[in-house]
C-alpha cells in the first residue's frame, strides 16, 4: 500500500507510554523512529513515571508527549505508529478495554484540528482528557 502523504505538514501530538525493559531507552528509540518515518519532532515533553491506568501492575510507565510536523495523511500515520511498536517489540493492541503491560504504546493524541470517529481511528483520542499521564506532559508543549 502506497502511502498518502503530501507536501503540507501536519501539526501532530502523540503520547507515547512504556513499562516494560528499558523503558527510558525503549522511549527514546520510539522517538528517534517517529523522528525518521513520522516526520520532524519539534517539542518534547519530559519523561513521567506513572502508575498504570485501568488495570493493575507491578510496573510503572513512563510516559510521554511529542509535536510532530507530519506529511502523512491520519490513517497513513496510524499504521507507521503501529508499525513502529511492533519493531520495538509490541505484539498486539489493546482491544476490549482490557489493557496490559506494554513495551511502547504510541497514541495519535490530535491532528490539526481534525476530529475523525471511526471504529480503527479516533482523534482527537477519545479518553486522553481523562488520563493525567497523557495532559500533564502534554499541557507541557502545547
Amino acid at each position: 500500500m502506497q502511502k498518502e502523504s503530501t507536501t503540507e505538514q501536519h501539526k501532530v501530538y502523540l503520547g507515547l507510554g512504556s513499562n516494560l525493559g528499558n523503558r527510558k531507552a525503549i522511549m527514546r528509540e520510539a522517538i528517534e523512529k517517529i523522528n525518521e518515518k513520522v516526520g520532524a519532532v519539534v517539542r518534547q515533553s519530559s519523561f513521567y513515571e506513572t502508575a498504570p491506568w485501568g488495570y493493575e501492575s507491578p510496573n510503572k510507565f513512563i510516559n510521554a508527549c511529542i509535536r510532530i510536523d507530519s506529511p502523512l495523511a491520519p490513517h497513513d500515520l496510524l499504521e507507521t505508529t503501529q508499525k513502529i511498536e511492533h519493531e520495538l517489540g509490541r505484539v498486539h493492541k489493546t482491544s476490549l478495554n482490557r489493557y496490559e503491560d506494554r513495551i511502547i504504546d504510541i497514541d495519535i493524541l490530535l491532528y490539526d484540528n481534525l476530529e475523525i470517529s471511526e471504529p480503527d481511528l479516533q482523534i482527537p483520542h477519545p479518553l486522553m482528557y481523562k488520563r493525567d499521564f497523557v495532559m500533564r506532559p502534554l499541557k507541557e508543549i502545547l
